[in-house]
């Protein structure tokens, strides 16, 4: 039995939707974490570390597609697609070089959002006033973190993160409705995997010295890739179908707080106040649009 079908066939409701949907955030926030780990103690390089992740989540996916009985094993997904996904790892990967977990979390996270709701706006939605007042604190949160100072992250890899939240945005509408979460996910992972090796090769060549792994730098990539990417993505798909999309966006709010407090715990990093100001500013701003959302407008119009 799948992981999916291990979760559906659970009865109890609080089994069957919060107990997944808690491991679900637990899985993303530690992707996060085991980036971190990995880099910051130089055991691999960002492009290896990618690489790796892309193609063991990629395994896993199709794995797990293999083992649904009465449903064929058919990939699904796109290039565009592919391309988003491995653009969101590639600038995870090498930004997590200079930024703390939470930090790092929170840019994702917000730049996530963001991108999201402007597609929306675009789409014809439209917010309540409450709404508007949320997206501007949210915005406000990201520029409070990153003013010059001493707890600033570094602007070049915030940025870089900033990217792989568009990137991921992208990537969840581009999927929004798609029949087989599963099968889509799995195909964009094996598309994306080429073009992470091929950032290896190009990363060799242009900085040799830089390229490196160790055995523990591996281990972390994998799990990375095979269990809170993989095994994450399909525990997730599984209890979506059990949530709105108001709460699934909601739940998703946990996800910085849970990568900062294990950064404080397991790397020692700080919690600043003005990490704990832009937290409350971007994750207050945008549980406020979540709250708010009028509906669409007459142009008619998700990660």
């Amino acid at each position: 039995m799948t992981p999916e079908r291990r979760w559906t066939s659970i009865r109890h409701p609080l089994l069957a939707t919060a107990l997944p949907t808690a491991l679900a955030m637990l899985a993303f926030a530690a992707n996060s974490l085991l980036c971190r780990i990995a880099l910051q103690g130089g055991r691999i390089d960002p492009a290896s570390f990618g690489a790796i992740r892309l193609a063991s989540g990629a395994a896993v996916l199709l794995l797990c597609m293999r083992l649904r009985r009465g449903v064929p094993v058919r990939a699904g997904g796109d290039w565009p697609a592919a391309v988003m996904l491995f653009l969101y790892v590639a600038c995870f990967s090498f930004a997590y070089l200079r930024l703390a977990a939470g930090s790092g979390a929170l840019i994702l996270f917000g730049a996530v959002q963001l991108t999201m709701f402007a597609a929306g706006l675009r789409g014809g939605e439209r917010f309540a006033a409450g709404g508007w007042l949320g997206l501007a604190l949210a915005v406000a949160g990201l520029v409070v973190l990153m003013l010059p100072g001493v707890a600033a992250p570094s602007l070049d890899a915030a940025a870089l993160m900033a990217l792989a939240g568009v990137a991921w945005g992208g990537y969840s509408l581009r999927g929004r409705g798609v029949p087989d979460p599963l099968a889509a996910t799995g195909g964009n992972f094996a598309r994306a995997t080429p073009l992470g090796i091929a950032l290896c090769v190009l990363s060799w060549l242009a900085w040799s010295a830089r390229f490196h792994a160790d055995a523990v730098g591996v281990a972390l990539a994998l799990a990375s890739g095979a269990i809170t990417s993989g095994l994450g993505y399909v525990v997730w798909y599984a209890v979506l179908r059990r949530l709105t999309a108001l709460r699934a966006a909601s739940v998703q709010l946990s996800v910085p707080l849970i990568a900062a407090l294990g950064g404080v715990v397991l790397l020692d990093e700080a919690f600043t106040a003005r990490l704990a100001l832009a937290a409350a500013a971007i994750l207050g701003g945008i549980a406020l649009v979540l709250g708010s959302k009028a509906g669409k407008g007459r142009a008619g119009g998700r990660p």
